[in-house]
């Protein structure tokens, strides 16, 4: 399993790089996980959009699915204009508003999930975990044929729960948006010091920060990380490739 960080900004993009978005590849089967701001026009770099025919929304704020319109758009269009015949997919928590908005553009389906859902796509299986943040929104882990697993955190404060969810995956892309001291909790978000004791707990192997700050010097995070007595960390970049 390959996945490329497509965006891992936090809250609004930076130029040239988007918020959430990791593309997931195997076998030549492709998984969109989130479609933050800018997310769909730079992934383009990676893949076309009539090969890409499943999208994961871990939940609906604006820097997670503001680009699911556009892969909507996208597959209408490119169905009309014969460049692809195969419904888009998106995958999402329980909303009648997001529902009706895949439904009247032709072409997508919307497929709702949960706590207790599973989805066998491809070569990857899917789970989820119900995450303590502001709106409902849910960790995902991705194993493929061959055993590999990928946790991808999303938004949310630290749990217990969340590090048994967690527990021995090859690749844990976490949310990291506060310093050391800052406290998450009532904004449902992590920081350096909670990823460091998740990445720990949990067993996981290769750690990779995202849904990063936009001030402060975001090196401080890794260097927080490593203190923490977890390993190494690396900080997500838009583009960075990681083998599972």
């Amino acid at each position: 399993m390959k996945c490329t960080i497509v965006g891992m900004w936090g809250g609004f993009p930076k130029r040239n790089a988007p918020t959430s978005g990791y593309l997931i590849e195997k076998y030549g089967f492709r998984v969109m996980l989130d479609a933050g701001s800018g997310v769909a026009a730079h992934v383009q770099n990676y893949v076309d959009l009539n090969d890409l025919h499943h999208v994961f929304i871990s939940h609906y704020h604006y820097d997670h699915a503001s680009d699911l319109g556009t892969f909507l758009f996208s597959r209408m269009i490119n169905t009309q204009i014969g460049r692809v015949d195969k419904d888009l997919n998106i995958y999402g928590p329980v909303d009648e508003d997001v529902k009706r908005q895949v439904d009247k553009v032709k072409h997508n389906t919307f497929h709702p999930y949960g706590a207790d859902s599973t989805f066998r796509i491809g070569p990857f299986s899917f789970s989820f975990h119900r995450n303590a943040h502001s709106v409902e929104t849910y960790a995902m882990r991705i194993t493929d044929d061959d055993g590999g697993v990928l946790v991808y955190t999303a938004d949310t404060a630290y749990r217990k729960s969340l590090v048994k969810f967690a527990e021995g995956a090859d690749v844990l892309i976490t949310e990291c948006s506060l310093y050391a001291g800052e406290d998450g909790e009532p904004m449902g978000h992590m920081n350096a010091e909670d990823v460091g004791m998740l990445a720990e707990k949990s067993g996981a192997g290769k750690v990779v920060l995202s849904h990063l700050p936009h001030y402060g010097n975001i090196e401080e995070l890794a260097g927080t990380f490593r203190k923490s007595g977890a390993g190494e960390a690396v900080l997500a970049e838009a583009g960075m490739e990681i083998e599972v």
